[in-house]
This record gives C-alpha cells, structure tokens and sequence, in this order.
C-alpha cells in the first residue's frame, strides 16, 4: 500500500517506474502493454512492485494510440435532456462496458454550431465508431466521418448517408395508438407534436397520422406543435364541437409533458374532457391522474442494438446498411378509458 496523492501518482511516469525497478524503459512498456509473456518473472515481478510503490497509472489514451486502438465510442445526441435520449445512451453505455469500450457522450443542445464543434472534438479523441442521434445538418462532416469510420445511426436519419439505422417501427407504432383510441370511442384526435426541424422520425410519425386517420371514416385528426400556441390550439380543439369524445395524441415525451401542463393550465379535468396518449413511456406517466396511457419505446434493446451493429462493422463487416426497426408495447392506463368508464 502506498500513500501518494492522485496529483502525486498523475505525475509519475514510465521512466520513474524503470529507475525504480532498476529495469529498462521498454521493459515497463511491455509489462503494461501486450508482451508481458516476453519479461522474466523476476523483473516482472520488480516492475509490479515498482509501480504499487509509487502509485504509477498508465496513460490509457496514449497506450491506445500507440496500438492504433483507443476503445473509445462516441455518441452524439441532439438533446440530452429528452428522457428518450438519456434512456438510449444508457443502452449504449451498458453495451459498450460489457465488450470493454469506453462511450464519449456529446450533446448539441439542438444546435448546429455545438454539432459541428462536437463532431470535430469526437475526431480528436481518436474514437473508433460513432453514434449519431442528433439533426444531421452537417452532412458533409458526417459523411467524412462515415469515411473514416463505422457509423450508426439512431431515430433519425440523415439524408444520403448509407449508414446502419436503429429506431422505432414509427407506422407501427401510430397504428396501433389510433387502433386503441378508435377501439375505445374516441371519435376527435389531436395529434401533439413538437416543431418540425427536419426531424425524419417526427416527419414519420405526422405522416403515418394522417394517412391512419384518412383510412378511418370514423375518426376526425388535427395537428398542433408544441410552443407557445399549444394551449390556445388546446383550448380549441376542446370546445369545437367534434365528432364525438376527444383525445391527444401526444408523438414523444417532451409533447406529451407539454400538453398535460396546458391542460392543467386550461382547468381541463384530466382524462374526463379529454383522452391522452402517448409515445414513450416515461416515469411521470403513472403519476399523473388515472395514469397516462403510452406506446412504449424499447429504449435499452435499441441502444445496445445500436451498439452491436457498430461494434459488427468495427469486427470487419462491410455489408449494406442495415434499418432496424423495433416494436413499440402498447401500456394501457386511465387516460384512454374513453367510454369504457
């Protein structure tokens, strides 16, 4: 056992174990490295004392770069504090520890400099793959990335990247929320999403809507963003007469938390006035009045997929890009209790 500082041990370097061991400085490069077998057990076992005593800690980074390896993942997420986002990067970080990779999180907040900042920032950490959920407005970066590098992407797509692609089976999913909202007499849906920003998933999602609800004589659809006009658009979506009880259809997290501090707001008597579903299926839910009705994302299933198929190209396998789309569970609550009440 030894006493020194982290300071301390930060400043002792391979040179300082070798006088110490009374060996030669490539003899503790082999020791730490991959050719140990090539030491004597006698000065093995000296360089071993040598660094307990003075606390040595290898640098990682440089030991990587030296082999050509870092075992470094990146990951680059548009938002860090959409739930979602935090739920796949805890797929991907749980995979990444059990192959012995290291996971370099980057979050763009949404904006386009901070992406292209990051993207820069990943390439100088040496990293061997990366992890895309974020815009993709720098196509170009990314697509010189992607030349040097495997390259996943999740929920989103970018445009002409040919790249693997792990998310939800979007069409699926709306299918069988506007199934239960129909199923349990719903008749006016409201479908809450966040602004377009060229987001393929949420562009997915309004489309697969519209094309539901057009193959549904019985059901009447209408569309509003989050921001600052979502409760005036709430309060008329309720008090225009419909075509029988009204529901939300909220198409993530964020929409959905946004909508039920409208509704609150309007004085709406939860789940009553009006039915709620929505994507994702996140702690809160549960809380809130009767329970709030979800599609449930398999979250740490996609990002240890996302995972697997990084680590399958870094293994060697260059076959075509692969989309894989996984099933949303569907988690019923109080709030689509419609007139089953």
């Amino acid at each position: 056992m030894n006493d020194f500082s982290a300071a301390q041990r930060s400043r002792v370097t391979m040179l300082d174990v070798a006088e110490h061991a009374r060996v030669s400085k490539a003899s503790v490069s082999r020791f730490i490295g991959d050719d140990r077998a090539l030491l004597s057990e006698a000065t093995a076992l000296r360089i071993e004392q040598a660094i307990a005593e003075l606390g040595y800690r290898p640098n990682q980074m440089a030991r990587g770069l030296k082999r050509g390896r870092t075992r470094l993942i990146g990951m680059l997420v548009a938002d860090i504090r959409n739930p979602y986002s935090i739920a796949v990067m805890h797929g991907v970080e749980t995979a990444c520890r059990q192959h012995g990779y290291s996971l370099v999180v980057c979050n763009t907040d949404r904006d386009d400099e901070q992406e292209r900042q990051h993207l820069a920032l990943l390439r100088s950490y040496n990293i061997e793959g990366l992890i895309v959920n974020t815009l993709g407005h720098h196509r170009d970066e990314l697509h010189e990335l992607h030349r040097e590098m495997p390259m996943v992407l999740v929920d989103r797509k970018v445009e002409h990247l040919d790249s693997d692609l792990v998310g939800l089976d979007n069409p699926a999913a709306v299918e069988l929320a506007l199934s239960h909202l129909e199923e349990r007499g719903y008749r006016d849906v409201l479908l809450v999403t966040e602004p377009f920003d060229g987001t393929s998933s949420r562009i997915e999602r309004v489309s697969s809507f519209k094309s539901g609800i057009a193959q549904r004589p019985v059901l009447r659809g209408a569309l509003s963003e989050t921001g600052s006009d979502l409760a005036f658009n709430l309060k008329h979506f309720l008090s225009t007469t419909g075509a029988g009880p009204k529901a939300l259809f909220c198409a993530n997290g964020v929409a959905a938390l946004a909508s039920t501090q409208a509704l609150r707001d309007l004085n709406c008597n939860l789940f009553e006035e009006v039915g709620l579903i929505a994507l994702d299926d996140l702690d809160w839910y549960p809380l809130v009045g009767s329970g709030i009705t979800a599609l449930a994302q398999p979250t740490a299933d996609m990002g240890a997929q996302a995972f697997e198929c990084l680590l399958r190209r870094l293994r060697g396998d260059d076959g075509p890009a692969r989309t894989m789309d996984f099933a949303a569970r569907l988690v019923v609550r109080g709030s689509t209790l419609g007139n089953l009440r």
